[in-house]
């Protein structure tokens, strides 16, 4: 054979080798990661029948971190204490995989997550204490007095059970009780099969609750400035790292978990939402939350890492003024409804009279949105859908009172 075939079929060759090359390195680690023989055989078999027919969670969990770190299929799905189980294809799983299963790993995680207001309290929300454990409620107690102990919600009960289920209880079931002692789940934010942290680091992941009239958390963050910075820079971010080495590097722009959640240049990490609140807004009359002084100083430090402190007092204090105005309106209000109920002009049932809608909406749509907008920098839903809202339905209330009063004389 000439030289100058073999130097072309060598040249040709050693391309080859070196695209081959190419590719596989590009391939994402789950692919390329050498695995040990007990991942094999417990990831493995699930994957040959769920790559036929629920594929898509295959490929999610192969690029997941728990992959990475040779977590397989049975560590998460095996049955638990209080589960209830199945047999599987010569393997016992779960009839449902709760945070008890995420506990064996992230107790620390869960445990902040159970003294929140997204465990029980957001349950307690619409169910009240239905289903809830003495051992939970008591606990649940401790943490927030009256938030689980109490009725169901009367207008959830109202709308029936089709919509509470598919309406209400599509996101207040993040703390729902389980059969097996623990609370809520955790794929609601980090989702079941790819566990991504960047996915709960997404302001759309908790804006599929945090929407909406009542709470309309999102759309006030896509308002605001953060959210005008993250839309406009979110490519050059890192929302996919450790929240214990999250550095300003990585989130120079703030998302719902960076102030809420995250550590951020050494700042501690909770799962307690709660921690760095200090009042309760989501109230008809907005009270300072017990821990007041330590939640904001909290969320004050967070804030520092971005702006200046002179920044960050004058931004509370304007959320404050809004908030103690907010309270002032519909603390009227209430003393409007108050004196028809006690004159007997309203029946004691709930949501029975048009007035009693039109009060609802007064604080738990426009007063809550006034509050939220001043604290996450929204000023048209502190002004039009907010303040403007409360001054037009208080003219309705004030009308409507006076009507029912000139019909019972």
């Amino acid at each position: 054979m000439p030289f100058k075939s073999i130097f072309i079929a060598c040249v040709i060759g050693g391309s080859l080798m070196v695209a081959a090359l190419m590719i596989n390195r590009a391939r994402p680690p789950a692919d390329t990661s050498g695995s040990t023989p007990t991942f094999t055989q417990a990831t493995g078999r699930c994957a040959q029948c769920h790559r036929e027919e629920t594929a898509a969670v295959v490929h999610q969990f192969e690029r997941s971190a728990h992959s990475q770190a040779n977590i397989t299929c049975y560590d998460c799905h095996q049955a638990l204490d209080g589960q209830e189980s199945n047999e599987h294809y010569n393997f016992t799983l779960a009839g449902d995989v709760t945070s008890l299963n995420c506990q064996a790993c992230h107790r620390t995680e869960y445990d902040q997550f159970a003294r929140s207001r997204h465990a029980l309290p957001a349950w307690g929300a619409v169910r009240g204490a239905a289903e809830v454990s003495a051992d939970l409620l008591a606990e649940s107690e401790q943490h927030h007095p009256g938030a689980v102990d109490r009725p169901a919600n009367a207008l959830a009960l109202l709308e029936g059970p089709a919509a509470m289920q598919t309406g209400c209880l599509a996101c207040h079931a993040i703390g729902a009780p389980n059969q097996d002692g623990s609370i809520g789940t955790c794929t609601e934010c980090h989702s079941r099969h790819s566990t991504s942290i960047a996915l709960a680091r997404e302001p759309q992941t908790c804006g599929q609750c945090h929407m909406g009239p009542d709470h309309s958390q999102i759309e006030i963050y896509n308002e605001s400035k953060h959210g005008a910075l993250f839309n406009a820079q979110r490519p050059a971010l890192d929302l996919g790292v450790d929240p214990k080495r999250l550095t300003t590097a990585d989130m120079p722009i703030p998302t719902c978990a960076t102030c809420h959640m995250s550590g951020l240049d050494g700042l501690k990490v909770t799962h307690d939402t709660t921690e760095r609140l200090s009042y309760w807004l989501f109230a008809e009359v907005s009270e300072q939350r017990p821990g007041y002084l330590a939640g904001q100083t909290e969320m004050k430090e967070t804030c520092l890492k971005c702006h200046a402190s002179t920044s960050v007092n004058g931004f509370y204090v304007e959320a404050e003024a809004v908030v103690a105005a907010t309270n002032e309106r519909v603390g009227a209000a209430r003393d409007l409804m108050a004196g028809l109920r006690s004159d007997g002009l309203l029946t004691p049932e709930p949501f029975d009279e048009a007035i009693e809608f039109l009060y609802f909406d007064f604080w738990h749509y426009f007063g809550r949105t006034a509050k939220h907008g001043a604290f996450m920098g929204g000023a048209d839903f502190v002004q039009w859908h907010g303040n403007y809202e409360l001054l037009l339905k208080m003219t309705e209330l004030e009308e409507m009172a006076s009507a029912l009063r000139s019909a019972g004389d």
